[in-house]
């Protein structure tokens, strides 16, 4: 497949769901809760309707995986070799909270590796994408596209964290650093900004799911970087259980600090 001549089409999707999700969220919109007590509106829903016939335009023989769609039996999936995996709305609490910080991720996996991510902000207006192999782009609030890459490591690794997700095993991994800054950041954002040079690591030791990190994965492998678990071996996808183990996020660190 020619992951460069659908990313438009990718990208248009996202755009579309961006659209939808801005309009609730600058409304005054109601959050319902599912049976794990997280959050959800109908931006997630609307997002998620929109995304899915998108993808199947783009690509009826590929299924699609989204966090607010019916899952798909194991069995199923265990035989698919490349599969969209969606997030239609990551850091649902950003949203609530109306922070901003919260994104529209959309990923192609093939044989458990992220080669294709779009990531869109719609209240930051920023999107970004990258490809295997291709590199990554970010397109900011004023429609201007340009490429981005991982930062060279500076003096102080700067470590970015996640707002509402902060725990003593993060916090402990952070001290075994030394000096070091900590910046914070919503949702895939933070992947997002190791991938455009503006942070150099972000470790999460705490529960999160395949369609949380896929498509801001993407962006930055695509953007140089890696997405490795404490062990040291590359995250993966498709898995029986959807939830990721412990990992860590960085662009040149992995290099120079094993």
């Amino acid at each position: 497949m020619q992951y460069s001549s659908i990313l438009p089409e990718v990208i248009k999707v996202a755009d579309e769901a961006s659209t939808r999700v801005l309009h609730i969220y600058q409304s005054d919109f109601k959050v319902s809760y599912k049976e794990d007590e997280s959050p959800i509106t109908a931006a997630d829903v609307g997002s998620h309707e929109i995304i899915v016939k998108g993808l199947r335009n783009i690509s009826q023989d590929i299924p699609v995986l989204s966090e607010e769609g019916a899952q798909a039996p194991w069995e199923e999936r265990k035989q698919w070799r490349r599969f969209w995996l969606v997030d239609p709305i990551d850091g649902t609490k950003e949203f609530t909270q109306r922070t901003g910080e919260f994104t529209v991720n959309i990923a192609l996996i093939e044989d458990g590796e992220p080669v294709l991510g779009v990531v869109t902000a719609p209240s930051l207006k920023e999107a970004f994408w990258g490809i295997k192999g291709e590199g990554a782009y970010k397109r900011d609030r004023t429609g201007r596209e340009h490429r981005i890459r991982v930062a060279e490591l500076p003096d102080t690794v700067r470590v970015v964290a996640s707002k509402n997700h902060m725990n003593d095993e993060t916090r402990d991994f952070i001290r075994t650093l030394g000096p070091h800054k900590t910046l914070q950041a919503g949702s895939s954002l933070k992947f997002c900004r190791i991938a455009e040079g503006h942070a150099d690591l972000y470790p999460r030791m705490g529960p999160t799911s395949e369609w949380d990190t896929a498509a801001a994965h993407a962006v930055l492998l695509a953007a140089g970087g890696s997405v490795n678990t404490v062990d040291g071996t590359p995250l993966r996808y498709g898995k029986e259980s959807v939830l990721n183990p412990y990992f860590i996020a960085a662009g040149n660190w992995h290099i120079q600090r094993p």
